[in-house]
């Protein structure tokens, strides 16, 4: 007998595929429904890189970006090309150094609304995140001059780490150059938040995509607190639950690199929650209300560190406010007191470095 597509047996793999291409579809079906003020620039900085590459995929399916330019110091005009083809409204442009020199960068920030940077390398196993520091925080110094040159009120979203102490170049950087707006920039610490839902609802569960965890502090190790107490929807977590999902969520990054044995980090999820961040950011500036993340921002919540992560309402302009950490538990009290020497050490290595100290 002849079989025709309704005959045929549907696999798991077909089942799968079948939801996935239904979600990518309402998903673009619910954000075409926003009323678009305009169209918005974005730039994507080590667009060749691991997390590069799966960013800039995931904003040229984002509807609100109308023009998207791709940097790197080699190999991008190839990925440009590749994400080019992708048939969504975004136009794509490459740029590099070996192919434009000087002018690529600049060329690729000019009046951005929007820049992402994950530019840098990765940690790797027998990296410190001293090691670590050394290379990146040159990158993002210069990378962020640039954007300070060439696109002095785009909101700036780095993901480059040690995030803790890259934003504060960052913020000492664009203070040097005479154009810091603390609402602008935003430590992206979105997959901290992604992979407490997820390991929360996995835990418990629930269904992901309805699961809430605000995770406060930093972007690395003992920094990053999941609050579990404040988790929606509320299920009851024994003690021994609660520190196995923190310790958890704070070793996830090191979890990956171990599962790749070393030949990589986490690359795809972290492209995920930057576009996920980006997503929010181009939300907010298109004047949508209600738009809260945690991401970590110059603040004042916490006395005795300047910068710091907790939920941040979103709007045109970039930061509309700064919200508390709420009551927090005797463990999650713990965990803040115990993460503050080193999150003052990670802030002051950036600025001393910017500072040239």
């Amino acid at each position: 007998a002849k079989q025709t597509l309704t005959s045929i047996t549907e696999t798991p793999i077909m089942a799968s595929t079948r939801r996935l291409l239904k979600s990518i579809t309402s998903s673009a079906r619910l954000f075409s429904n926003h009323t678009q003020t305009r169209g918005y620039k974005v730039a994507v900085l080590g667009a060749a890189g691991g997390i590069g590459q799966p960013c800039g995929l995931l904003m040229k399916m984002n509807p609100l970006v109308t023009e998207l330019r791709l940097y790197d110091i080699a190999g991008t005009p190839g990925v440009a090309a590749d994400v080019s083809h992708i048939n969504t409204k975004a136009q794509v442009k490459g740029y590099s150094q070996a192919d434009d020199g000087e002018d690529g960068l600049k060329n690729a920030l000019k009046d951005c609304d929007l820049v992402i940077i994950p530019a840098g390398v990765p940690r790797k196993p027998g990296m410190t995140r001293d090691d670590l520091f050394k290379i990146n925080a040159g990158i993002v110094k210069g990378l962020v001059e640039a954007c300070a040159e060439n696109c002095p009120k785009a909101m700036l979203n780095i993901i480059s780490n040690p995030v803790n102490s890259t934003v504060p170049i960052a913020a000492e950087t664009l203070k040097q150059k005479g154009v810091y707006d603390k609402k602008k920039l935003f430590g992206v610490t979105t997959l901290d938040v992604v992979r407490a839902k997820t390991f929360y609802a996995e835990k418990k569960g629930l269904e992901t995509a309805k699961v809430d965890v605000p995770v406060i502090g930093g972007h690395a190790g003992v920094t990053i607190l999941p609050l579990f107490s404040q988790a929606t929807p509320k299920a009851a977590l024994t003690d021994d639950e609660i520190d196995a999902l923190t310790k958890r969520t704070q070793d996830g990054g090191t979890e990956v690199v171990a599962a790749k044995a070393g030949k990589g980090s986490a690359t795809l999820s972290m492209a995920y929650a930057g576009a996920l961040f980006g997503d929010a950011c181009l939300r907010a500036k298109n004047g949508e209300a209600g738009v809260v993340e945690c991401t970590y921002v110059e603040s004042d919540v916490v006395p005795g560190v300047e910068f710091f992560a907790t939920k941040v309402s979103l709007g045109r302009e970039g930061v509309e406010k700064i919200h508390g950490t709420g009551a927090l538990t005797a463990y999650e009290q713990a965990g803040l007191d115990g993460m503050m020497s080193e999150l003052k050490d990670s802030i002051q290595k950036g600025l001393d470095f910017a500072k040239g100290a």
